[in-house]
Protein backbone atom coordinates (compact mmCIF):
# COMPACT_ATOMS: atom_id res chain seq x y z
CA UNK A 1 0.00 0.00 0.00
CA UNK A 2 1.52 3.17 -0.72
CA UNK A 3 2.17 5.75 1.90
CA UNK A 4 -0.05 8.87 -0.19
CA UNK A 5 -3.39 7.29 -1.14
CA UNK A 6 -3.39 9.35 -4.68
CA UNK A 7 -1.42 10.96 -7.11
CA UNK A 8 -1.95 13.84 -9.26
CA UNK A 9 -0.21 13.04 -12.59
CA UNK A 10 0.34 15.23 -15.66
CA UNK A 11 0.59 13.17 -18.91
CA UNK A 12 2.05 14.54 -21.57
CA UNK A 13 2.29 14.15 -25.29
CA UNK A 14 5.11 15.50 -27.73
CA UNK A 15 6.64 15.63 -31.16
CA UNK A 16 10.21 15.79 -30.07
CA UNK A 17 12.38 18.09 -32.42
CA UNK A 18 16.25 17.46 -33.88
CA UNK A 19 16.94 19.79 -30.90
CA UNK A 20 17.55 19.73 -27.26
CA UNK A 21 16.87 23.58 -27.13
CA UNK A 22 13.01 22.99 -28.83
CA UNK A 23 12.57 20.31 -26.94
CA UNK A 24 13.63 21.96 -23.27
CA UNK A 25 11.00 24.72 -24.63
CA UNK A 26 8.31 22.16 -24.98
CA UNK A 27 8.84 20.91 -21.64
CA UNK A 28 9.25 24.04 -19.56
CA UNK A 29 5.41 24.79 -21.34
CA UNK A 30 4.32 21.50 -20.43
CA UNK A 31 6.08 21.57 -16.77
CA UNK A 32 4.29 25.14 -16.02
CA UNK A 33 1.55 24.10 -17.34
CA UNK A 34 1.35 20.60 -14.95
CA UNK A 35 2.18 22.36 -11.74
CA UNK A 36 -0.41 25.05 -12.67
CA UNK A 37 -2.95 22.30 -12.62
CA UNK A 38 -1.45 20.96 -9.32
CA UNK A 39 0.39 17.85 -10.75
CA UNK A 40 2.49 16.13 -8.66
CA UNK A 41 4.22 14.69 -11.08
CA UNK A 42 4.61 15.16 -15.27
CA UNK A 43 5.49 12.20 -17.45
CA UNK A 44 7.66 12.73 -20.69
CA UNK A 45 7.79 10.03 -23.58
CA UNK A 46 10.98 8.62 -24.91
CA UNK A 47 13.48 10.60 -26.75
CA UNK A 48 11.73 13.91 -25.16
CA UNK A 49 15.20 15.05 -25.35
CA UNK A 50 16.44 14.44 -28.70
CA UNK A 51 14.98 12.78 -31.75
CA UNK A 52 17.47 12.87 -34.46
CA UNK A 53 18.18 9.94 -36.77
CA UNK A 54 21.22 11.56 -38.66
CA UNK A 55 24.13 9.64 -37.15
CA UNK A 56 26.71 12.14 -38.15
CA UNK A 57 25.03 15.04 -36.43
CA UNK A 58 23.51 13.16 -33.32
CA UNK A 59 26.97 12.09 -32.46
CA UNK A 60 28.15 15.58 -32.03
CA UNK A 61 24.76 16.42 -30.06
CA UNK A 62 24.69 13.72 -27.41
CA UNK A 63 26.65 13.33 -24.56
CA UNK A 64 27.26 11.68 -21.35
CA UNK A 65 24.29 11.79 -18.93
CA UNK A 66 25.55 14.03 -16.01
CA UNK A 67 26.22 16.77 -19.21
CA UNK A 68 23.32 15.99 -21.27
CA UNK A 69 21.76 19.91 -21.56
CA UNK A 70 17.57 18.06 -21.76
CA UNK A 71 18.40 16.44 -18.15
CA UNK A 72 20.12 19.07 -16.38
CA UNK A 73 16.94 21.35 -18.00
CA UNK A 74 14.60 18.65 -16.69
CA UNK A 75 16.27 18.94 -13.25
CA UNK A 76 16.05 22.53 -13.13
CA UNK A 77 12.25 22.70 -14.00
CA UNK A 78 11.43 19.81 -11.45
CA UNK A 79 13.23 22.33 -8.34
CA UNK A 80 11.63 25.66 -9.63
CA UNK A 81 8.17 23.78 -9.67
CA UNK A 82 8.49 21.62 -6.93
CA UNK A 83 7.38 18.65 -9.21
CA UNK A 84 8.48 15.01 -9.85
CA UNK A 85 9.19 14.45 -13.28
CA UNK A 86 9.66 11.24 -15.14
CA UNK A 87 11.98 12.79 -17.95
CA UNK A 88 10.95 10.04 -20.74
CA UNK A 89 14.30 9.13 -22.39
CA UNK A 90 16.87 10.82 -24.36
CA UNK A 91 20.28 9.50 -25.99
CA UNK A 92 23.43 9.71 -24.01
CA UNK A 93 26.74 8.37 -24.43
CA UNK A 94 27.73 5.35 -22.82
CA UNK A 95 30.72 3.51 -21.43
CA UNK A 96 31.45 1.87 -24.65
CA UNK A 97 30.83 4.73 -27.38
CA UNK A 98 27.46 4.03 -28.26
CA UNK A 99 24.49 5.72 -27.46
CA UNK A 100 21.96 4.91 -24.17
CA UNK A 101 18.24 5.53 -24.61
CA UNK A 102 18.62 6.78 -20.72
CA UNK A 103 15.41 7.56 -18.47
CA UNK A 104 15.68 9.13 -15.49
CA UNK A 105 13.00 10.10 -12.75
CA UNK A 106 13.57 13.45 -10.68
CA UNK A 107 12.01 14.53 -7.76
CA UNK A 108 10.31 18.00 -6.72
CA UNK A 109 14.21 19.51 -5.70
CA UNK A 110 15.32 18.65 -8.68
CA UNK A 111 17.36 15.21 -7.64
CA UNK A 112 17.75 12.49 -10.00
CA UNK A 113 16.53 9.38 -7.80
CA UNK A 114 16.87 6.49 -10.25
CA UNK A 115 17.97 5.89 -13.66
CA UNK A 116 17.12 3.30 -16.50
CA UNK A 117 18.76 2.20 -19.39
CA UNK A 118 16.17 0.48 -22.01
CA UNK A 119 17.06 -3.32 -21.82
CA UNK A 120 15.17 -4.45 -24.97
CA UNK A 121 16.52 -2.43 -28.47
CA UNK A 122 14.05 -2.28 -31.46
CA UNK A 123 15.44 -4.48 -33.89
CA UNK A 124 12.53 -5.48 -36.03
CA UNK A 125 11.56 -6.17 -39.86
CA UNK A 126 7.59 -4.28 -40.09
CA UNK A 127 6.10 -4.97 -43.71
CA UNK A 128 6.34 -2.38 -46.46
CA UNK A 129 9.22 -0.33 -43.89
CA UNK A 130 12.96 -0.29 -43.98
CA UNK A 131 14.63 -2.47 -40.98
CA UNK A 132 14.97 -0.32 -38.25
CA UNK A 133 17.65 -1.33 -35.99
CA UNK A 134 18.37 0.44 -32.30
CA UNK A 135 20.71 -1.81 -31.84
CA UNK A 136 23.30 0.11 -34.88
CA UNK A 137 23.75 2.84 -32.82
CA UNK A 138 22.28 1.90 -28.97
CA UNK A 139 24.27 -0.43 -26.22
CA UNK A 140 20.98 -2.19 -24.12
CA UNK A 141 20.36 -1.42 -20.35
CA UNK A 142 21.42 -4.36 -18.21
CA UNK A 143 19.06 -3.60 -15.15
CA UNK A 144 15.51 -3.17 -14.61
CA UNK A 145 15.08 -0.53 -12.10
CA UNK A 146 12.16 0.07 -9.50
CA UNK A 147 12.59 2.85 -6.90
CA UNK A 148 10.63 3.43 -4.06
CA UNK A 149 8.73 6.98 -3.74
CA UNK A 150 5.77 8.56 -1.12
CA UNK A 151 3.09 7.12 -3.39
CA UNK A 152 5.09 3.10 -3.55
CA UNK A 153 7.52 1.64 -5.70
CA UNK A 154 7.72 2.87 -8.97
CA UNK A 155 8.86 0.37 -12.44
CA UNK A 156 11.06 1.81 -14.81
CA UNK A 157 10.63 0.87 -19.06
CA UNK A 158 10.80 2.62 -22.05
CA UNK A 159 8.83 0.96 -24.88
CA UNK A 160 9.82 -1.85 -26.97
CA UNK A 161 10.82 -3.18 -23.46
CA UNK A 162 6.59 -3.24 -23.69
CA UNK A 163 6.86 -6.63 -25.67
CA UNK A 164 8.23 -8.53 -22.93
CA UNK A 165 5.59 -9.38 -20.22
CA UNK A 166 8.15 -11.45 -17.80
CA UNK A 167 9.85 -8.29 -17.39
CA UNK A 168 7.10 -5.94 -16.26
CA UNK A 169 5.79 -9.59 -14.40
CA UNK A 170 8.76 -8.53 -11.52
CA UNK A 171 7.69 -5.04 -11.32
CA UNK A 172 4.07 -6.44 -10.05
CA UNK A 173 5.41 -8.82 -7.51
CA UNK A 174 7.97 -6.81 -5.69
CA UNK A 175 4.92 -4.26 -5.71
CA UNK A 176 4.94 -1.69 -8.28
CA UNK A 177 2.18 0.86 -8.01
CA UNK A 178 2.86 2.46 -11.40
CA UNK A 179 4.70 1.33 -14.13
CA UNK A 180 6.18 3.73 -17.01
CA UNK A 181 6.59 2.68 -20.27
CA UNK A 182 7.37 6.11 -22.29
CA UNK A 183 7.41 5.34 -26.18
CA UNK A 184 7.68 6.56 -29.31
CA UNK A 185 5.73 4.13 -31.46
CA UNK A 186 5.79 3.59 -35.23
CA UNK A 187 2.02 4.41 -36.83
CA UNK A 188 1.89 0.61 -38.12
CA UNK A 189 2.50 -0.97 -34.81
CA UNK A 190 0.61 1.72 -33.02
CA UNK A 191 -2.29 0.82 -34.75
CA UNK A 192 -2.06 -2.80 -34.00
CA UNK A 193 -0.59 -3.25 -30.85
CA UNK A 194 -0.47 -0.18 -28.98
CA UNK A 195 -3.61 -0.04 -26.79
CA UNK A 196 -3.80 -3.44 -26.28
CA UNK A 197 -0.12 -4.10 -24.87
CA UNK A 198 -0.62 -1.36 -22.65
CA UNK A 199 -3.78 -2.91 -21.19
CA UNK A 200 -2.15 -6.31 -21.11
CA UNK A 201 0.78 -5.22 -19.05
CA UNK A 202 -2.00 -3.17 -16.39
CA UNK A 203 -4.04 -6.11 -15.95
CA UNK A 204 -1.01 -8.70 -15.35
CA UNK A 205 0.85 -6.52 -13.13
CA UNK A 206 -2.37 -4.95 -11.11
CA UNK A 207 -0.53 -1.74 -11.43
CA UNK A 208 -0.86 1.52 -12.98
CA UNK A 209 0.64 1.87 -16.52
CA UNK A 210 1.40 5.58 -17.78
CA UNK A 211 2.68 5.74 -21.33
CA UNK A 212 3.38 9.25 -22.37
CA UNK A 213 3.78 9.12 -26.32
CA UNK A 214 5.48 10.73 -29.04
CA UNK A 215 2.87 11.69 -31.92
CA UNK A 216 3.22 13.58 -35.73
CA UNK A 217 5.89 14.27 -38.19
CA UNK A 218 9.28 14.73 -36.52
CA UNK A 219 12.18 17.37 -38.04
CA UNK A 220 14.07 13.90 -38.29
CA UNK A 221 11.69 12.34 -41.29
CA UNK A 222 9.84 9.52 -39.02
CA UNK A 223 6.06 9.60 -37.90
CA UNK A 224 4.80 8.56 -34.29
CA UNK A 225 1.31 6.97 -33.10
CA UNK A 226 1.01 9.18 -30.49
CA UNK A 227 -2.25 8.22 -27.89
CA UNK A 228 -0.20 8.35 -25.08
CA UNK A 229 -1.75 6.71 -22.39
CA UNK A 230 -3.29 5.67 -18.60
CA UNK A 231 -4.30 2.89 -17.97
CA UNK A 232 -5.99 1.91 -14.36
CA UNK A 233 -4.84 -1.75 -12.70
CA UNK A 234 -8.03 -3.60 -13.91
CA UNK A 235 -7.31 -2.12 -17.64
CA UNK A 236 -9.25 0.62 -18.01
CA UNK A 237 -8.11 3.46 -20.22
CA UNK A 238 -8.07 6.78 -18.25
CA UNK A 239 -6.47 8.93 -20.69
CA UNK A 240 -6.34 8.80 -23.99
CA UNK A 241 -4.18 12.03 -25.76
CA UNK A 242 -4.91 11.08 -29.55
CA UNK A 243 -2.72 12.34 -32.23
CA UNK A 244 -2.22 15.68 -31.57
CA UNK A 245 1.13 17.17 -29.76
CA UNK A 246 1.83 18.70 -27.80
CA UNK A 247 -0.43 17.86 -25.72
CA UNK A 248 -1.03 17.26 -21.65
CA UNK A 249 -3.63 14.89 -19.67
CA UNK A 250 -3.56 15.78 -15.82
CA UNK A 251 -5.66 12.95 -13.98
CA UNK A 252 -5.67 11.82 -10.33
CA UNK A 253 -4.99 8.26 -9.36
CA UNK A 254 -6.51 6.59 -6.51
CA UNK A 255 -3.68 4.09 -5.68
CA UNK A 256 -6.01 1.93 -3.68
CA UNK A 257 -6.93 0.66 -6.97
CA UNK A 258 -3.69 -1.05 -6.89
CA UNK A 259 -4.17 -3.32 -3.85
CA UNK A 260 -8.08 -3.96 -4.74
CA UNK A 261 -6.76 -5.44 -8.28
CA UNK A 262 -3.97 -7.50 -6.52
CA UNK A 263 -6.36 -8.98 -3.81
CA UNK A 264 -9.31 -9.92 -6.27
CA UNK A 265 -7.25 -11.60 -8.81
CA UNK A 266 -3.85 -13.08 -7.30
CA UNK A 267 -1.77 -14.15 -10.09
CA UNK A 268 0.98 -12.53 -9.57
CA UNK A 269 1.20 -14.90 -6.29
CA UNK A 270 -0.22 -18.31 -7.96
CA UNK A 271 1.23 -18.67 -11.65
CA UNK A 272 3.22 -22.30 -11.34
CA UNK A 273 6.03 -22.72 -12.93
CA UNK A 274 5.75 -26.23 -15.03
CA UNK A 275 7.98 -28.50 -17.42
CA UNK A 276 6.97 -28.68 -20.68
CA UNK A 277 5.66 -31.82 -22.89
CA UNK A 278 5.65 -31.68 -26.42
CA UNK A 279 4.10 -34.17 -28.20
Amino acid sequence: MAERATLRVALAQMCSADTHAENIATVADLAARAAGEGAELLCLPEVAGLMNRNAEVARKQVVAAEDDPFLLACRDLAAAHGIWIHAGSTPVLGPDGRFLNHSAVIDATGAIRADYDKVHLFDVAIEGQAPIGESKRFAPGEAAVMLDTPWGPWGLSICYDLRFPYFYRRYGQEGATIIFIPSAFTVPTGQAHWEVLLRARAIETGAFVLAAAQAGHHADGRETWGHALAVDPWGKVLADLGRDAPGLAVLDLDLSRVQAARAQIPALKTGRDVPLRRV
